[in-house]
């Protein structure tokens, strides 16, 4: 499959990383080097020491998702660009961001067997607060022809979620989200991947995909930017 983003070009510009003059605003050699792939845990996208598909942790409560990619750790220098991508009004981040997510492993062949490619909404709120909902840029950069922001629904305005730890991050997010009732037999029996720039505890993600279950859908994959390498339970 075509996707724009693998056409994208850009001007001459400083790396955004290294300040390397003429450069893409994240030139390969600084993805090289902070983006490196790791071993993941590949219904969590935690890193793993050794060589198995999946955590303890996973193996003893599966999660919603079938698997969970990211293209790098929640880490500088991407938490500095993420923030001005998804804060302070950088909407034109939104190519390198995806080119930089296509590069995880799987990323290409789990976007090219999905239906549907659909981003966590923003409330009424927070959409009105930042202009634009940061993952559904990414979404339609990543599969235009198949993003949607109208079938997964937030429900909802919720407290902040970054100072919860998890079972409350969770309990915050009960019925936050719906499938649009009078478009669900869209999702029967299909694959379905859920995109987001950063995945902390995976609350948002996994309370998404039990909706999406709920709603018919068969395998949901999740695809994020950029994943915390914090433990289950935080």
């Amino acid at each position: 499959m075509h996707r724009p983003d693998r056409a994208w070009g850009w001007l001459p510009s400083r790396c955004a990383v290294c300040q390397s003059w003429p450069q893409a605003p994240l030139c390969d050699a600084c993805i090289s080097r902070f983006a490196q792939p790791q071993h993941r845990c590949l219904t969590c996208a935690l890193p793993l020491a050794h060589l198995a598909e999946r955590c303890g942790t996973c193996l003893k409560s599966p999660p919603p998702l079938d698997l969970c990619l990211t293209a790098t750790a929640y880490a500088w220098p991407w938490v500095d660009l993420i923030a001005d991508y998804k804060f302070h009004q950088r909407p034109g981040w939104v190519g390198p961001l995806a080119t930089l997510m296509l590069s995880a492993p799987w990323a290409e062949d789990t976007l090219d067997a999905a239906d549907w490619v659909l981003p966590i909404p923003l409330s009424a709120q927070r959409l009105a607060e930042r202009g634009y909902n940061q993952a559904w840029l990414l979404a339609r950069q990543l599969s235009p022809h198949n993003a949607d922001a109208h079938l997964l629904l937030r429900t909802r305005d919720t407290p902040s979620q970054r100072s919860l730890p998890r079972a409350d991050r969770l309990a915050n997010l009960v019925g936050a989200f719906a499938v649009e009732p009078l478009r669900a037999a869209q999702l029967r029996g299909k694959k379905v991947v859920l995109v987001d720039d950063v995945m902390t505890s995976g609350a948002s993600l996994h309370t998404a995909a039990r909706v999406l279950r709920q709603a018919g859908v068969v395998h949901i994959s999740a695809l994020v930017l950029a994943r915390t390498e914090t433990h289950h339970d935080a």
